[in-house]
């Protein structure tokens, strides 16, 4: 079984140094479908990681007081808006407290607000809904009240954020599912050219008494390691992209959203072995079609 497999493998480099053309063509074209498949998952993954980071926002509603607003008057506001029924309780978040909840969200980042001579943040009223039906109209209600500067609800934002991922998703799952089969299809005319050109070799191997998976183990082998190949290739390049990303917009991130991008290792080590479990079963596919079409399997 060792023997077996060492030959295999062995033979496998062999045709693909041989057959160099096609299978660089195997490869560019399985490094591809796979570069773009991790260029739409760090997309949708940080934007999934962002709207989860807001969605215990959708049954609150930040009320933005103007500078002037005093705490009593804030107070006043307090107890109104704590006698509808929509509301269940409001509570009163002053700039320090703010600042303070900014810094454990920023986490190891939040040495950047270090250096603000004055707090920017303003005061603020934070009102939780008993549901979410009468949101809007909460909104609406607290925008017209003297003493507010603004008014942030994130249920429409998000909600809109949600839709466009998902129908990024969709057209990424098309694209990528194109290029598997174009993968698939140059994987397969590959070992097709490995098979013809050893079609006598085929026929005294089998003179002999070898067995068909003797014979077919080289060009599965062959698949496998362009798929392999492909997707280490692939790898290596999203990881580069996806450091330069966090390096790029890590810190913008965190000042227009207050969330940062998923962490790299993280992220690069599940997309690993999707990278590595896909190359690996284009790369085995392409070949299976071939020998079944040429081998008579």
């Amino acid at each position: 079984m060792i023997k077996s497999f060492q030959y295999s493998t062995k033979q496998a480099f062999v045709q693909v140094f041989r057959n160099k053309g096609m299978a660089l063509a195997s490869i560019f074209s399985i490094t591809a479908m796979l570069l773009i498949l991790g260029l739409f998952s760090f997309l949708t993954v940080n934007v999934n990681y962002f709207t989860e980071s807001v969605k215990d926002q959708f049954d609150t509603i930040e009320v933005y007081l103007l500078d002037e607003t005093t705490e009593a008057e804030a107070d006043v506001m307090k107890r109104s808006l704590e006698a509808m029924d929509e509301v269940e309780t409001v509570d009163y978040i002053s700039k320090d407290q703010a600042m303070k909840e900014f810094k454990k969200r920023w986490g190891d980042n939040a040495y950047m607000l270090d250096g603000l001579a004055v707090n920017p943040l303003p005061n603020s009223l934070r009102v939780n809904l008993t549901s979410l039906e009468g949101g809007e109209l909460m909104a609406e209600i607290c925008r017209n009240m003297v003493g507010v500067e603004d008014v942030r609800y994130y249920q429409t934002e998000v909600s809109k954020i949600l839709k466009i991922a998902d129908i990024m998703q969709k057209g990424a799952l098309v694209i990528i599912l194109f290029l598997v089969i174009v993968s698939i299809v140059i994987v397969s005319n590959t070992v097709k050219l490995t098979v013809m050109a050893r079609q006598r070799e085929i026929a005294i191997m089998k003179f002999v008494g070898a067995t068909n998976w003797f014979i077919r183990g080289p060009m599965l082998m062959e698949g496998v390691v362009i798929g392999l190949i492909s997707s280490l290739i692939a790898l290596a390049l999203s990881w580069l992209i996806y450091a330069r990303m966090v390096d790029g917009l890590g810190s913008q991130t965190l000042i227009l959203l207050s969330t940062s991008l998923v962490d790299t290792k993280f992220m690069m080590t599940n997309l690993a072995w999707i990278f590595v479990a896909l190359g690996i079963s284009i790369g085995s596919f392409g070949s299976i079609i071939s020998m079944r079409r040429f081998l008579k399997a």
